[in-house]
């Protein structure tokens, strides 16, 4: 009995983390995310980006912010997304070509967002990156949705 117990329970375990729903990311003052590729199942109804900014500087200096986007117009909306400016999270409003994006942190916050995961589609190319003036050249890595 307790056997079926531990393999239900590792059965369980293993269907859970097949379901990636979300995306935990880290950046810091040196304009780097601790990942360049994140990996989500296409079989979320949601998916949660969870952002830490492990740095000090504060978010007028050297805030991060998560977008995602498709990568064929990443850059566009990066570039649009400084015009916004840090009020809006230097993210353009009601632009239909972002997926997601969190608010614009400073050093030693966190912030989350969810989104419907029917956003993203398996084998299509998606760019998270930081929105912050300057920072989407190098703070940038690709979705993978399996």
């Amino acid at each position: 009995m307790r056997i079926a117990l531990s393999l239900l329970a590792l059965l369980a375990a293993g269907s859970a983390s097949a379901a990636n729903c979300v995306i935990d990311l880290k950046g810091d003052d040196m304009m780097k995310f601790d990942q360049q590729s994140v990996t989500v199942s296409s079989t979320c109804e949601e998916i949660t980006i969870n952002l830490q900014h492990v740095g000090k500087l504060p978010a007028q200096t050297m805030g991060h912010n998560v977008v995602i986007a498709p990568t064929a117009s990443f850059q566009a909306v990066a570039q649009d997304g400084m015009k916004a400016g840090l009020e809006n999270n230097y993210v353009p409003a009601n632009d239909a070509r972002v997926i997601a994006n969190t608010k614009v942190i400073g050093g030693g916050e966190s912030t989350s967002v969810t989104f419907p995961g029917s956003k993203l589609k398996a084998g299509e190319a998606y760019t998270f990156f930081c929105s912050f003036p300057g920072h989407w050249a190098i703070m940038k890595g690709a979705v993978v949705v399996e």
